[in-house]
């Protein structure tokens, strides 16, 4: 997979909490710091899907036990 160089500014607490965690823990930094963006990307696009859903009708979970054959059985 092709890397590139990411450069940001954070403050330095965040750094020094940064470095500390990954020294403790005998984590790389580069796959913390990648991780971590990954995951804030997925969060990002859960929320999308979120807003997209939350608008769907929705029915009672006793019509759907009922459809399924589990009516008064849970």
């Amino acid at each position: 997979m092709a890397q590139t160089q990411l450069a940001a500014r954070i403050d330095a607490r965040v750094k020094s909490a940064l470095d500390q965690v990954c020294e403790t823990r005998g984590l790389k930094m580069n796959r913390f710091v990648e991780d971590a963006i990954v995951d804030k990307l997925e969060e990002l696009e859960d929320l999308e899907d979120l807003k997209a859903v939350r608008h769907e009708p929705t029915r009672p979970l006793s019509d759907v036990l009922k459809d399924l054959g589990l009516d008064g059985k849970l």
